[in-house]
Protein backbone atom coordinates (compact mmCIF):
# COMPACT_ATOMS: atom_id res chain seq x y z
CA UNK A 1 0.00 0.00 0.00
CA UNK A 2 1.19 3.49 -1.09
CA UNK A 3 2.11 6.03 1.97
CA UNK A 4 0.10 9.18 1.39
CA UNK A 5 -1.08 12.55 3.13
CA UNK A 6 -4.89 13.59 3.16
CA UNK A 7 -6.62 16.53 5.13
CA UNK A 8 -9.97 15.45 6.75
CA UNK A 9 -12.49 17.44 8.06
CA UNK A 10 -14.88 15.98 11.16
CA UNK A 11 -16.99 17.21 14.18
CA UNK A 12 -16.42 15.90 17.69
CA UNK A 13 -17.19 17.25 21.50
CA UNK A 14 -14.14 17.72 23.54
CA UNK A 15 -14.47 17.71 26.99
CA UNK A 16 -12.38 20.36 28.59
CA UNK A 17 -11.09 20.30 31.93
CA UNK A 18 -13.35 23.68 32.98
CA UNK A 19 -16.17 21.52 31.17
CA UNK A 20 -15.50 18.60 33.22
CA UNK A 21 -15.28 20.31 36.26
CA UNK A 22 -18.60 22.33 35.72
CA UNK A 23 -20.75 18.72 34.91
CA UNK A 24 -19.27 17.43 38.77
CA UNK A 25 -19.94 20.44 40.54
CA UNK A 26 -23.70 20.05 39.48
CA UNK A 27 -24.04 17.25 40.53
CA UNK A 28 -22.79 17.37 44.14
CA UNK A 29 -24.73 17.85 46.96
CA UNK A 30 -23.99 20.61 49.35
CA UNK A 31 -22.27 19.37 52.06
CA UNK A 32 -19.98 17.73 48.87
CA UNK A 33 -19.49 20.73 47.69
CA UNK A 34 -18.52 22.68 50.47
CA UNK A 35 -16.24 20.14 51.01
CA UNK A 36 -15.05 20.11 47.75
CA UNK A 37 -14.76 23.98 48.52
CA UNK A 38 -12.33 23.21 51.31
CA UNK A 39 -10.79 20.99 49.73
CA UNK A 40 -9.20 23.88 46.42
CA UNK A 41 -8.90 26.37 49.80
CA UNK A 42 -6.18 24.57 51.14
CA UNK A 43 -4.52 23.33 47.46
CA UNK A 44 -4.48 26.96 45.72
CA UNK A 45 -3.00 30.31 47.13
CA UNK A 46 -4.72 32.22 44.67
CA UNK A 47 -8.55 31.02 46.29
CA UNK A 48 -9.71 32.89 49.45
CA UNK A 49 -13.20 32.95 50.93
CA UNK A 50 -14.62 36.35 51.91
CA UNK A 51 -15.31 37.08 55.94
CA UNK A 52 -17.97 38.90 56.56
CA UNK A 53 -17.88 41.54 59.26
CA UNK A 54 -19.93 41.01 62.25
CA UNK A 55 -21.64 43.89 64.20
CA UNK A 56 -21.12 44.75 67.91
CA UNK A 57 -24.20 42.94 68.94
CA UNK A 58 -23.43 39.59 66.42
CA UNK A 59 -19.64 39.99 67.73
CA UNK A 60 -21.07 39.79 71.34
CA UNK A 61 -23.18 37.22 70.56
CA UNK A 62 -20.72 35.19 68.97
CA UNK A 63 -18.04 35.58 72.09
CA UNK A 64 -20.66 34.50 74.55
CA UNK A 65 -21.36 31.21 72.31
CA UNK A 66 -17.67 30.73 71.93
CA UNK A 67 -17.36 30.88 76.35
CA UNK A 68 -20.32 28.17 76.34
CA UNK A 69 -18.90 26.26 74.22
CA UNK A 70 -16.03 26.45 75.87
CA UNK A 71 -17.43 25.83 79.92
CA UNK A 72 -19.70 22.77 78.11
CA UNK A 73 -15.65 20.98 76.78
CA UNK A 74 -14.54 21.47 80.19
CA UNK A 75 -17.40 20.08 82.19
CA UNK A 76 -17.14 17.16 79.82
CA UNK A 77 -13.72 16.66 80.68
CA UNK A 78 -14.33 16.80 84.62
CA UNK A 79 -17.37 14.13 83.76
CA UNK A 80 -14.83 12.17 81.59
CA UNK A 81 -12.38 11.58 84.29
CA UNK A 82 -14.90 11.02 86.97
CA UNK A 83 -16.16 8.57 85.33
CA UNK A 84 -12.90 6.68 84.51
CA UNK A 85 -12.16 7.17 87.79
CA UNK A 86 -15.31 5.33 89.24
CA UNK A 87 -14.92 2.15 86.24
CA UNK A 88 -11.02 1.74 87.67
CA UNK A 89 -12.71 1.89 91.11
CA UNK A 90 -15.31 -0.83 90.65
CA UNK A 91 -12.63 -3.02 88.44
CA UNK A 92 -10.13 -3.08 91.82
CA UNK A 93 -13.50 -3.92 93.75
CA UNK A 94 -14.76 -6.20 91.65
CA UNK A 95 -10.98 -8.17 91.14
CA UNK A 96 -10.26 -7.77 95.44
CA UNK A 97 -14.17 -9.52 95.79
CA UNK A 98 -12.99 -12.28 93.48
CA UNK A 99 -9.38 -13.10 95.41
CA UNK A 100 -11.49 -12.85 98.95
CA UNK A 101 -13.87 -15.17 97.67
CA UNK A 102 -11.59 -18.05 95.89
CA UNK A 103 -12.18 -20.20 98.85
CA UNK A 104 -15.42 -19.83 98.72
CA UNK A 105 -17.86 -22.44 97.39
CA UNK A 106 -20.03 -21.03 94.79
CA UNK A 107 -23.30 -20.58 94.81
CA UNK A 108 -25.85 -20.99 92.35
CA UNK A 109 -27.16 -17.01 92.40
CA UNK A 110 -25.30 -14.10 92.23
CA UNK A 111 -23.98 -12.36 95.29
CA UNK A 112 -26.07 -9.09 95.90
CA UNK A 113 -24.08 -6.37 95.94
CA UNK A 114 -24.56 -4.23 99.04
CA UNK A 115 -27.16 -0.79 99.01
CA UNK A 116 -26.03 2.40 97.98
CA UNK A 117 -26.49 4.81 100.84
CA UNK A 118 -25.58 8.03 98.49
CA UNK A 119 -29.02 9.23 97.37
CA UNK A 120 -28.25 11.78 94.73
CA UNK A 121 -29.81 11.42 91.26
CA UNK A 122 -26.96 9.44 89.18
CA UNK A 123 -25.71 12.37 87.79
CA UNK A 124 -22.22 13.25 87.67
CA UNK A 125 -22.46 17.35 86.43
CA UNK A 126 -21.09 20.62 87.92
CA UNK A 127 -22.46 22.98 88.97
CA UNK A 128 -22.17 26.24 88.60
CA UNK A 129 -20.67 27.32 91.81
CA UNK A 130 -18.49 24.23 92.20
CA UNK A 131 -16.84 24.71 88.53
CA UNK A 132 -16.16 28.23 89.86
CA UNK A 133 -14.64 26.70 93.26
CA UNK A 134 -12.78 24.40 91.21
CA UNK A 135 -10.79 27.44 89.36
CA UNK A 136 -10.12 29.49 92.55
CA UNK A 137 -7.94 25.92 93.98
CA UNK A 138 -6.44 25.12 90.90
CA UNK A 139 -6.81 21.69 89.19
CA UNK A 140 -5.48 19.66 91.99
CA UNK A 141 -8.81 20.72 93.98
CA UNK A 142 -11.07 19.72 90.89
CA UNK A 143 -9.57 16.45 91.08
CA UNK A 144 -9.98 16.14 94.71
CA UNK A 145 -13.63 16.69 94.48
CA UNK A 146 -13.83 14.70 91.81
CA UNK A 147 -12.86 11.56 93.82
CA UNK A 148 -14.87 12.60 97.33
CA UNK A 149 -18.18 11.71 94.87
CA UNK A 150 -17.07 8.50 94.81
CA UNK A 151 -17.77 6.12 97.90
CA UNK A 152 -16.31 2.53 97.98
CA UNK A 153 -19.70 1.02 97.95
CA UNK A 154 -20.57 2.66 94.50
CA UNK A 155 -22.29 1.03 92.16
CA UNK A 156 -21.17 1.38 88.88
CA UNK A 157 -24.20 0.08 86.72
CA UNK A 158 -25.98 3.23 88.40
CA UNK A 159 -24.31 5.70 86.50
CA UNK A 160 -24.97 4.97 82.36
CA UNK A 161 -23.70 8.27 81.67
CA UNK A 162 -20.73 6.94 80.27
CA UNK A 163 -22.10 4.09 78.15
CA UNK A 164 -22.16 4.90 74.47
CA UNK A 165 -22.74 1.99 73.11
CA UNK A 166 -24.80 -1.52 73.89
CA UNK A 167 -21.45 -3.32 74.85
CA UNK A 168 -20.50 -0.99 77.32
CA UNK A 169 -23.49 -0.47 78.67
CA UNK A 170 -23.74 -4.37 79.65
CA UNK A 171 -19.87 -4.39 80.38
CA UNK A 172 -20.32 -1.97 82.95
CA UNK A 173 -23.46 -4.05 84.07
CA UNK A 174 -21.17 -7.40 84.76
CA UNK A 175 -18.65 -5.37 86.92
CA UNK A 176 -20.85 -5.43 89.01
CA UNK A 177 -21.57 -9.50 89.03
CA UNK A 178 -19.21 -11.77 91.13
CA UNK A 179 -18.02 -14.46 88.50
CA UNK A 180 -15.31 -16.96 87.81
CA UNK A 181 -12.72 -16.19 85.40
CA UNK A 182 -14.27 -18.63 82.94
CA UNK A 183 -17.72 -17.25 83.50
CA UNK A 184 -16.68 -13.65 83.00
CA UNK A 185 -15.00 -14.61 79.67
CA UNK A 186 -18.09 -16.18 78.24
CA UNK A 187 -20.28 -13.52 79.65
CA UNK A 188 -17.93 -10.87 77.53
CA UNK A 189 -18.18 -12.84 74.33
CA UNK A 190 -21.88 -13.14 74.82
CA UNK A 191 -22.02 -9.20 74.77
CA UNK A 192 -19.48 -9.10 71.69
CA UNK A 193 -21.79 -11.20 69.69
CA UNK A 194 -25.17 -9.03 70.29
CA UNK A 195 -26.13 -7.41 67.18
CA UNK A 196 -26.98 -3.83 66.79
CA UNK A 197 -30.76 -4.88 68.05
CA UNK A 198 -29.64 -6.53 70.94
CA UNK A 199 -30.07 -10.11 69.82
CA UNK A 200 -28.01 -13.14 70.31
CA UNK A 201 -28.20 -14.81 66.10
CA UNK A 202 -25.19 -16.82 67.16
CA UNK A 203 -25.79 -20.44 68.30
CA UNK A 204 -23.63 -21.39 71.08
CA UNK A 205 -21.89 -24.04 68.89
CA UNK A 206 -20.56 -21.36 65.94
CA UNK A 207 -19.09 -19.11 68.74
CA UNK A 208 -17.56 -22.43 70.51
CA UNK A 209 -15.64 -23.49 66.94
CA UNK A 210 -15.17 -19.27 66.78
CA UNK A 211 -12.88 -19.89 69.72
CA UNK A 212 -10.82 -22.75 68.14
CA UNK A 213 -12.69 -25.87 70.32
CA UNK A 214 -12.11 -28.86 68.04
CA UNK A 215 -12.89 -31.98 70.27
CA UNK A 216 -15.88 -32.76 71.46
CA UNK A 217 -15.63 -32.21 75.10
CA UNK A 218 -13.93 -28.56 74.51
CA UNK A 219 -17.43 -27.87 72.86
CA UNK A 220 -19.55 -29.20 75.25
CA UNK A 221 -17.67 -26.95 78.06
CA UNK A 222 -18.11 -23.88 76.11
CA UNK A 223 -21.80 -24.40 75.87
CA UNK A 224 -22.11 -25.09 79.02
CA UNK A 225 -20.77 -21.84 80.12
CA UNK A 226 -22.35 -20.10 76.84
CA UNK A 227 -25.50 -21.24 78.78
CA UNK A 228 -24.73 -20.01 81.73
CA UNK A 229 -23.51 -16.69 80.83
CA UNK A 230 -26.54 -15.82 78.79
CA UNK A 231 -29.23 -16.19 81.67
CA UNK A 232 -26.81 -13.61 83.52
CA UNK A 233 -27.23 -11.66 80.07
CA UNK A 234 -30.70 -12.13 79.83
CA UNK A 235 -31.15 -10.11 83.43
CA UNK A 236 -29.79 -7.37 82.60
CA UNK A 237 -30.57 -3.78 81.16
CA UNK A 238 -32.23 -3.40 78.84
CA UNK A 239 -35.09 -5.80 79.36
CA UNK A 240 -34.91 -8.63 76.39
CA UNK A 241 -31.11 -8.38 75.68
CA UNK A 242 -29.40 -11.45 74.42
CA UNK A 243 -32.86 -13.29 72.73
CA UNK A 244 -32.05 -15.36 70.31
CA UNK A 245 -35.71 -14.46 68.26
CA UNK A 246 -38.49 -12.05 68.58
CA UNK A 247 -40.50 -13.87 70.48
CA UNK A 248 -37.77 -14.80 72.97
CA UNK A 249 -37.33 -10.82 73.43
CA UNK A 250 -41.03 -10.50 74.41
CA UNK A 251 -41.55 -12.68 76.63
CA UNK A 252 -38.30 -12.02 78.53
CA UNK A 253 -39.85 -8.09 78.97
CA UNK A 254 -43.43 -9.88 80.07
CA UNK A 255 -41.64 -12.09 82.57
CA UNK A 256 -39.64 -8.74 84.04
CA UNK A 257 -42.69 -7.31 85.28
CA UNK A 258 -43.20 -8.06 89.10
CA UNK A 259 -47.28 -8.64 88.55
CA UNK A 260 -46.28 -11.31 85.41
CA UNK A 261 -46.96 -14.08 88.36
CA UNK A 262 -50.81 -12.88 89.25
CA UNK A 263 -51.65 -10.94 86.77
CA UNK A 264 -54.50 -13.00 83.82
CA UNK A 265 -53.88 -11.00 80.90
CA UNK A 266 -49.61 -11.46 80.92
CA UNK A 267 -50.25 -15.15 81.53
CA UNK A 268 -52.21 -15.69 78.25
CA UNK A 269 -49.84 -12.98 76.34
CA UNK A 270 -46.93 -15.64 77.32
CA UNK A 271 -49.01 -18.31 75.84
CA UNK A 272 -49.46 -16.40 72.50
CA UNK A 273 -45.48 -16.02 72.40
CA UNK A 274 -45.22 -19.41 72.65
CA UNK A 275 -47.47 -19.97 68.92
CA UNK A 276 -46.19 -18.64 65.51
CA UNK A 277 -46.04 -15.24 65.68
CA UNK A 278 -48.06 -14.88 62.43
CA UNK A 279 -50.73 -14.98 63.71
CA UNK A 280 -49.94 -12.35 66.39
CA UNK A 281 -49.27 -10.15 63.43
CA UNK A 282 -52.64 -11.14 61.45
CA UNK A 283 -54.20 -10.40 64.75
CA UNK A 284 -56.14 -13.70 64.34
CA UNK A 285 -58.25 -13.74 67.41
CA UNK A 286 -60.40 -16.45 66.47
CA UNK A 287 -57.37 -18.95 66.00
CA UNK A 288 -55.38 -17.74 69.48
CA UNK A 289 -58.64 -18.04 71.35
CA UNK A 290 -58.67 -22.00 70.22
CA UNK A 291 -55.05 -22.31 70.91
CA UNK A 292 -54.58 -20.51 74.23
CA UNK A 293 -58.03 -21.46 75.71
CA UNK A 294 -58.83 -18.10 76.18
CA UNK A 295 -61.72 -15.43 76.07
CA UNK A 296 -61.58 -12.84 72.81
CA UNK A 297 -61.38 -10.06 75.94
CA UNK A 298 -58.44 -11.52 76.74
CA UNK A 299 -56.63 -12.10 73.81
CA UNK A 300 -57.59 -9.42 72.58
CA UNK A 301 -55.68 -7.40 75.59
CA UNK A 302 -52.68 -9.28 75.92
CA UNK A 303 -52.32 -8.50 72.04
CA UNK A 304 -52.72 -4.91 73.04
CA UNK A 305 -50.29 -5.59 75.81
CA UNK A 306 -47.47 -7.03 73.53
CA UNK A 307 -47.80 -4.40 71.13
CA UNK A 308 -46.66 -1.89 73.70
CA UNK A 309 -43.45 -4.06 74.13
CA UNK A 310 -40.26 -2.83 72.89
CA UNK A 311 -39.01 -5.12 70.00
CA UNK A 312 -35.43 -4.12 69.91
CA UNK A 313 -34.53 -3.65 73.28
CA UNK A 314 -31.14 -1.58 71.82
CA UNK A 315 -33.13 1.08 70.02
CA UNK A 316 -31.80 3.80 72.42
CA UNK A 317 -28.14 2.51 72.01
CA UNK A 318 -28.31 3.15 68.18
CA UNK A 319 -25.62 5.16 66.45
CA UNK A 320 -28.20 6.90 64.28
CA UNK A 321 -26.58 9.01 61.73
CA UNK A 322 -28.70 12.10 61.27
CA UNK A 323 -28.30 14.02 58.22
CA UNK A 324 -29.68 17.51 58.49
CA UNK A 325 -30.91 18.53 54.70
CA UNK A 326 -30.00 22.63 54.49
CA UNK A 327 -32.43 23.71 51.51
CA UNK A 328 -30.10 25.29 48.50
CA UNK A 329 -33.43 27.24 47.06
CA UNK A 330 -36.32 28.84 49.69
CA UNK A 331 -39.53 29.58 48.03
CA UNK A 332 -41.26 32.46 49.48
CA UNK A 333 -45.26 33.78 49.09
CA UNK A 334 -45.31 37.62 48.49
CA UNK A 335 -48.41 39.71 47.31
CA UNK A 336 -47.94 41.43 43.85
CA UNK A 337 -51.41 43.29 42.62
CA UNK A 338 -53.76 41.58 44.78
CA UNK A 339 -52.50 37.90 43.54
CA UNK A 340 -50.50 36.24 45.30
CA UNK A 341 -47.26 34.77 43.61
CA UNK A 342 -44.53 32.37 44.42
CA UNK A 343 -40.41 33.52 44.43
CA UNK A 344 -37.45 31.48 44.33
CA UNK A 345 -34.28 32.41 45.71
CA UNK A 346 -31.03 30.80 46.59
CA UNK A 347 -30.05 29.76 50.27
CA UNK A 348 -27.68 32.66 51.14
CA UNK A 349 -26.42 30.53 54.06
CA UNK A 350 -25.26 27.63 51.44
CA UNK A 351 -23.35 30.19 49.15
CA UNK A 352 -19.76 30.31 48.93
CA UNK A 353 -18.47 33.84 48.90
CA UNK A 354 -15.40 32.99 46.97
CA UNK A 355 -12.82 35.69 45.56
CA UNK A 356 -9.33 35.88 44.07
CA UNK A 357 -6.58 37.01 46.07
CA UNK A 358 -5.23 40.27 44.74
CA UNK A 359 -1.95 40.67 46.19
CA UNK A 360 -0.81 37.35 44.94
CA UNK A 361 -2.80 37.78 41.23
CA UNK A 362 -1.40 41.06 40.95
CA UNK A 363 2.23 40.12 42.20
CA UNK A 364 2.59 37.96 38.66
CA UNK A 365 1.73 40.51 36.69
CA UNK A 366 4.91 42.46 36.40
CA UNK A 367 6.73 38.82 36.68
CA UNK A 368 8.95 37.69 34.31
CA UNK A 369 7.70 34.92 32.40
CA UNK A 370 9.60 31.73 33.44
CA UNK A 371 8.67 28.18 34.01
CA UNK A 372 7.47 28.85 37.59
CA UNK A 373 5.51 31.66 37.09
CA UNK A 374 3.59 30.06 33.91
CA UNK A 375 2.69 27.40 37.05
CA UNK A 376 1.45 30.00 39.17
CA UNK A 377 -0.65 31.52 36.16
CA UNK A 378 -1.94 28.02 35.98
CA UNK A 379 -3.46 28.19 38.98
CA UNK A 380 -4.25 31.49 39.06
CA UNK A 381 -6.64 30.55 35.91
CA UNK A 382 -8.02 27.25 37.98
CA UNK A 383 -9.07 29.39 40.78
CA UNK A 384 -11.21 31.67 38.33
CA UNK A 385 -12.45 28.81 36.69
CA UNK A 386 -13.67 27.33 40.12
CA UNK A 387 -15.27 30.43 40.92
CA UNK A 388 -17.41 30.76 37.88
CA UNK A 389 -18.34 27.12 37.48
CA UNK A 390 -19.51 27.05 41.25
CA UNK A 391 -21.45 30.53 40.14
CA UNK A 392 -22.79 28.87 37.40
CA UNK A 393 -23.77 25.76 39.34
CA UNK A 394 -25.98 27.98 41.41
CA UNK A 395 -27.73 30.12 38.50
CA UNK A 396 -28.58 26.70 36.74
CA UNK A 397 -30.30 25.55 40.09
CA UNK A 398 -32.11 28.35 40.34
CA UNK A 399 -33.47 28.32 36.47
CA UNK A 400 -34.49 25.01 37.58
CA UNK A 401 -36.35 25.67 40.30
CA UNK A 402 -37.91 28.78 38.75
CA UNK A 403 -38.91 26.54 35.91
CA UNK A 404 -40.36 24.13 38.66
CA UNK A 405 -42.42 26.44 40.40
CA UNK A 406 -44.11 27.92 37.08
CA UNK A 407 -44.88 24.40 36.18
CA UNK A 408 -46.48 23.16 39.63
CA UNK A 409 -47.95 26.86 40.93
CA UNK A 410 -50.66 24.51 42.12
CA UNK A 411 -49.01 22.37 44.41
CA UNK A 412 -47.60 25.95 46.12
CA UNK A 413 -51.46 26.86 46.37
CA UNK A 414 -53.24 23.18 47.54
CA UNK A 415 -50.40 21.30 48.31
CA UNK A 416 -49.63 17.32 47.45
CA UNK A 417 -53.05 16.62 45.64
CA UNK A 418 -52.60 19.29 43.65
CA UNK A 419 -49.25 18.32 41.49
CA UNK A 420 -49.03 17.76 38.30
CA UNK A 421 -47.49 15.46 35.80
CA UNK A 422 -43.97 16.24 34.99
CA UNK A 423 -41.19 14.62 33.22
CA UNK A 424 -37.72 16.28 33.01
CA UNK A 425 -37.63 16.88 29.49
CA UNK A 426 -40.50 19.92 29.56
CA UNK A 427 -37.58 21.60 32.00
CA UNK A 428 -35.00 21.03 29.86
CA UNK A 429 -36.76 22.37 26.82
CA UNK A 430 -38.07 25.45 28.90
CA UNK A 431 -34.63 26.53 30.03
CA UNK A 432 -32.90 25.28 27.04
CA UNK A 433 -30.62 22.33 28.62
CA UNK A 434 -30.09 18.79 28.49
CA UNK A 435 -32.00 16.24 30.16
CA UNK A 436 -29.11 15.07 32.09
CA UNK A 437 -28.08 18.02 32.66
CA UNK A 438 -32.06 18.26 34.59
CA UNK A 439 -31.76 14.97 35.83
CA UNK A 440 -28.13 15.91 37.68
CA UNK A 441 -29.52 19.29 39.37
CA UNK A 442 -32.70 17.75 40.75
CA UNK A 443 -30.23 15.02 42.30
CA UNK A 444 -29.28 16.02 46.46
CA UNK A 445 -30.66 19.49 45.74
CA UNK A 446 -33.66 20.54 47.87
CA UNK A 447 -36.39 23.53 48.34
CA UNK A 448 -38.16 25.04 51.37
CA UNK A 449 -41.39 25.18 50.30
CA UNK A 450 -44.42 26.57 52.68
CA UNK A 451 -45.30 22.15 52.51
CA UNK A 452 -42.08 21.12 54.06
CA UNK A 453 -38.74 20.59 52.33
CA UNK A 454 -38.47 18.42 49.37
CA UNK A 455 -35.71 16.77 46.55
CA UNK A 456 -36.40 18.58 43.93
CA UNK A 457 -37.03 15.37 41.89
CA UNK A 458 -39.95 15.38 44.17
CA UNK A 459 -42.03 17.46 41.86
CA UNK A 460 -41.70 15.18 38.91
CA UNK A 461 -44.23 12.30 38.00
CA UNK A 462 -45.54 10.44 36.08
CA UNK A 463 -48.57 10.92 34.42
CA UNK A 464 -52.35 8.55 35.36
CA UNK A 465 -55.43 9.10 32.98
CA UNK A 466 -58.84 10.27 33.91
CA UNK A 467 -62.32 9.21 33.45
CA UNK A 468 -62.83 12.78 31.73
CA UNK A 469 -59.90 12.66 29.73
CA UNK A 470 -57.55 14.21 31.70
CA UNK A 471 -53.94 13.52 33.60
CA UNK A 472 -53.11 13.08 37.42
CA UNK A 473 -49.79 13.16 38.65
CA UNK A 474 -48.68 9.87 40.28
CA UNK A 475 -47.41 12.35 43.42
CA UNK A 476 -51.00 13.28 43.70
CA UNK A 477 -52.43 9.94 43.73
CA UNK A 478 -49.68 8.53 46.59
CA UNK A 479 -50.44 11.81 48.43
CA UNK A 480 -55.06 10.66 47.75
CA UNK A 481 -53.89 7.39 49.18
CA UNK A 482 -52.21 8.85 52.21
CA UNK A 483 -55.68 10.90 53.04
CA UNK A 484 -57.71 7.90 52.71
CA UNK A 485 -55.55 5.55 55.26
CA UNK A 486 -55.60 8.44 57.43
CA UNK A 487 -59.15 8.69 57.51
CA UNK A 488 -59.58 5.01 57.64
CA UNK A 489 -61.56 2.99 60.67
CA UNK A 490 -58.47 1.25 62.42
CA UNK A 491 -60.90 -1.68 63.05
CA UNK A 492 -61.67 -1.93 59.60
CA UNK A 493 -58.86 -0.52 57.22
CA UNK A 494 -59.79 -0.09 53.35
CA UNK A 495 -57.57 -3.06 51.27
CA UNK A 496 -56.33 -2.54 47.88
CA UNK A 497 -59.38 -3.19 46.52
CA UNK A 498 -61.05 -0.15 48.28
CA UNK A 499 -58.62 1.81 47.85
CA UNK A 500 -58.89 1.59 43.99
CA UNK A 501 -62.57 2.04 43.69
CA UNK A 502 -62.28 4.93 45.85
CA UNK A 503 -59.75 6.72 43.39
CA UNK A 504 -62.12 5.61 40.66
CA UNK A 505 -64.93 7.45 42.63
CA UNK A 506 -62.64 10.82 42.43
CA UNK A 507 -62.38 9.92 38.34
CA UNK A 508 -58.80 8.36 38.66
CA UNK A 509 -57.78 4.81 36.73
CA UNK A 510 -55.43 3.19 38.68
CA UNK A 511 -54.94 -0.89 38.90
CA UNK A 512 -54.74 -2.20 42.83
CA UNK A 513 -51.59 -3.52 41.97
CA UNK A 514 -50.52 0.31 41.00
CA UNK A 515 -52.35 1.40 44.07
CA UNK A 516 -49.87 -1.72 46.38
CA UNK A 517 -47.00 -0.28 45.13
CA UNK A 518 -47.60 3.40 45.70
CA UNK A 519 -48.62 2.03 49.43
CA UNK A 520 -45.53 0.27 49.50
CA UNK A 521 -43.56 3.33 48.37
CA UNK A 522 -45.22 5.30 50.92
CA UNK A 523 -44.34 2.88 53.97
CA UNK A 524 -47.89 2.34 55.14
CA UNK A 525 -47.92 -1.37 55.99
CA UNK A 526 -51.21 -4.11 54.62
CA UNK A 527 -54.74 -3.83 55.85
CA UNK A 528 -53.90 -6.96 58.49
CA UNK A 529 -51.28 -5.24 60.30
CA UNK A 530 -52.90 -1.71 60.34
CA UNK A 531 -56.11 -3.00 62.30
CA UNK A 532 -55.95 -2.41 65.92
CA UNK A 533 -58.92 -4.15 68.35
Amino acid sequence: MKPGLSLRVSQHLALTPQLQQSIRLLQLSTLELSQEIEQMLQDNPFLEQETVELGYEEQIALERSQRDEEKLRQEDLEISDAIDFIAARADSMTANSEVSSSNEAESDTPAVSEPNDWEGDGSLDVASDDASYESDLGSDAGSRSASSQASDDFDPTQNNAGASTLQEHLHRQALSLRLSQEDRAALHMLIESLNDDGYLEDDFESLAESLGATSLEDVEELIARFSIALKWLQNMEPVGVGARNLAECLALQLRAKPEFAHDEVMQVAAQILKHPLELLAKRDVKRLTQLTASSQDLIKSAIALIARLEPKPARQFAQVERNIVIPDVIVRAEKRRGQVIFVAQLNPEVMPRLLVNDLYANALKGSKKTEAVQGLQTRLQEARWFIKNVQQRFDTILRVSRAIIERQNSFFKHGAVAMRPLVLREIADEIGMHESTISRVTTAKYMATPYGTFELKYFFGSALTTETGGIASSTAVRELIKQFIDAESKAKPLSDNALCQMLKEQGIECARRTVAKYREALRIPVTSLRKTL
